[in-house]
């Protein structure tokens, strides 16, 4: 099983620079969607319902107070992740990496899993939280996308 870091790091050595917020919602939505399609997690690191969306605190020690991220500034290996990991960040890449940081963070405000956790840490919609996402719900949100999209 890869870990956030070489996650993160393949997806910088494959888009280039991008916002540190950017790539925790790619890191995100690769992980939901490969929980839905694989069920398996991609990897182990928890997500919590920060302010701006989901954000993966071990992926967050490793960029805290940079704004821009380039190939190498996350120390990963992206050679790691075996062949089902890949694929699933790819299509993520290919679907939604064109999108803006704000984009992707404005998505996961109107999904059930960041949603679901902001209610249960009782919190308004700029203060923070530190209330993790539950993978069941992360699993059920995203296995109803893949769900509905298999079905047009």
């Amino acid at each position: 099983m890869a870990r956030i870091k070489d996650v993160a790091a393949y997806i910088l050595a494959k888009c280039g620079p991008m916002t540190a917020m950017k790539l925790q919602k790619l890191c995100y939505y690769a992980y939901g969607y490969h929980l839905a399609w694989e069920g398996r997690p991609l990897f182990r690191a928890p997500f919590e319902a920060w302010a701006n969306g989901p954000v993966a605190p071990a992926l967050y020690g490793l960029h805290r107070g940079r704004f821009q991220l380039d190939a190498g500034d996350i120390p990963g290996d992206p050679g790691v992740l075996d062949d089902g990991e890949r694929e699933s960040v790819d299509v993520v890449l290919d679907n939604l990496g064109k999108l803006s940081a704000h984009d992707l963070s404005e998505m996961t405000h109107r999904e059930a899993p960041w949603v679901n956790a902001r209610k249960r840490a009782n919190v308004g919609p700029l203060e923070r939280s530190s209330e993790p996402l539950d993978d069941d719900e992360i699993y059920e949100f995203f296995d109803a996308l893949v769900s509905a999209d298999g079905q047009q």
